[in-house]
């Protein structure tokens, strides 16, 4: 076996990759990490390393336990590589990437999915005004280089991330304007009925308590069952204006952050061609995938939020699974060692999954800010409204795809990473037939953007695929 072949190769260093990293080098396997950012953690862990005292206290437990994790990884003997993008994997298991502006490639005899999640859009009017951002970019501000707004700041929307970054805000110093929550009360009703399963899970949901509770006794304005969302400024966000207990609101704010939870990043299983199911549950496409995390595509694995979502702890314990899953193809265990070894990760994922059902009804993002009104861009690469691709609709467009050829639609530098989900639903809206039947964009490669200069840097392995 040469540098070039190894036996897995993990695409994402944040908790399922560096734990799936620990799980196959213990047992004796080669392994190589790859990932964009430029230090170990994903983005929960977002720069933990160089993360002081204060920006510990600031993000609190949850994000300074994530050191020791990465302490370990670090350790384990995998050869890590930062700063790597991604820009091709084929179903023989080769991973292409950029690095140090050249280009590289890798065998592996398995290869681990562990990208993560991004921020589901919230396609509203005044959305892609300048003075709007998600509350995952925020975030991401202020983990790596702690950087936070100046004015008041309005945070709107739904998902467990809107009351945790309003809290990290306040322990930085930060004015909220308000928050504003747009789950509904029947959302809240039909949540109730998910309690007794979420139990088991009391931790997860003590947390949230948690961060109510500050959010209160620190005076933030909070607005639920919040409707027709429209951020206002004709140049500028200036305001957000929304209907609620009855009455119309605008608030003043120099910064409006959105957020309706996160989806699967399933950009590389995609190009693979991998079967995905779309989730009522969680209203996005997921990866076909066993319990040890192997999908339709023999070899190829994924773990965490890239799978489903879950969270830190789900991704950390799927990925676990799968080292242990890919050491035992590899004849490293036997079939006993595997259960054996498994168990106690199986017991903790039960236990680890059981408030999700609840999370998901419980902040299920409205319609009318998943699927906007004609005049909303919902492509913002492209400029291509909702209104636009219903006419394509109406002209004999089935699909996202089509929606290409009719609008450019999902063509931009994006590749539909913003507007994919939004296209699928207003699609399978217009057509009244479910989003399973519209499908998605088909993925190809480069997935992300390489020259011709860097494409001509690459050595081409020196045996046949494995």
């Amino acid at each position: 076996m040469n540098k070039q072949t190894v036996d897995l190769i993990v695409l994402g260093a944040g908790p399922a990759g560096m734990s799936a990293a620990l799980e196959a080098t213990r047992h004796g396997l080669s392994v190589v990490v790859l990932d964009e950012q430029g230090g170990p953690g994903g983005q929960i862990y977002r720069n933990i390393q160089q993360a002081d005292a204060h920006s510990r206290r600031v993000l609190g437990d949850d994000y300074g336990a994530g050191a020791e994790l990465v302490a370990k990884f670090l350790r384990c003997g995998a050869r890590y590589l930062a700063n790597a993008a991604i820009w091709q994997v084929t179903p023989q298991r080769q991973v292409h990437y950029l690095i140090d502006g050249r280009a590289e490639i890798l065998q592996g005899h398995h290869v681990l999915i562990a990208t993560g999640a991004f921020e589901r859009a919230m396609p509203i009017p005044g959305w892609t005004l300048p003075g709007v951002m998600t509350a995952g970019a925020g975030q991401i501000l202020l983990k790596s280089a702690a950087l936070v707004p100046q004015g008041p700041v309005i945070l709107a929307g739904c998902g467990p991330l809107l009351y945790l970054l309003a809290v990290q805000y306040l322990r930085a110093g930060i004015a909220i304007e308000a928050l504003v929550d747009t789950s509904g009360r029947g959302d809240l009703l039909r949540a109730w009925r998910k309690v007794p399963g979420a139990l088991r899970g009391w931790r997860d949901l003590l947390k949230g308590v948690q961060l109510l509770i500050e959010l209160k006794r620190a005076g933030v304005r909070h607005f639920r069952d919040a409707r027709d969302l429209r951020i206002e400024g004709p140049a500028q966000a200036s305001a957000l204006s929304f209907d609620s207990g009855g009455r119309r609101r605008t608030l003043p704010a120099s910064l409006i952050l959105l957020h309706q939870g996160v989806v699967p990043n399933t950009q590389i299983s995609w190009s693979l061609r991998l079967e995905h199911d779309w989730s009522e549950q969680q209203l996005c496409w997921i990866a076909r995938r066993d319990s040890q995390g192997e999908t339709s595509l023999p070899g190829i694995f994924i773990a965490g939020d890239g799978g489903a979502i879950g969270g830190a702890h789900v991704a950390l314990l799927e990925g676990r699974l799968a080292g242990l899953a890919i050491a035992a193809r590899s004849k490293k265990l036997d079939a006993q060692q595997l259960q054996q070894l498994a168990a106690p990760y199986r017991k903790a994922l039960r236990r680890q999954c059981a408030a999700r059902p609840l999370i998901d009804v419980m902040y299920r993002p409205r319609q009318q800010n998943r699927i906007p009104a004609d005049e909303v861009i919902v492509c913002r690469c492209e400029e291509v409204s909702a209104g636009a691709i219903r006419q394509h609709v109406a002209l004999g467009c089935l699909g996202p795809n089509q929606a290409k050829a009719f609008g450019r639609c999902g063509m931009g530098p994006c590749q539909g990473r913003l507007c994919g989900l939004s296209v699928t639903e207003i699609i399978a809206e217009q057509r009244n037939v479910p989003a399973a039947e519209v499908g998605y964009y088909r993925i190809r490669s480069p997935l992300k953007p390489i020259t011709l200069a860097q494409l001509s840097t690459e050595t081409p392995l020196t045996q046949e695929p494995v």
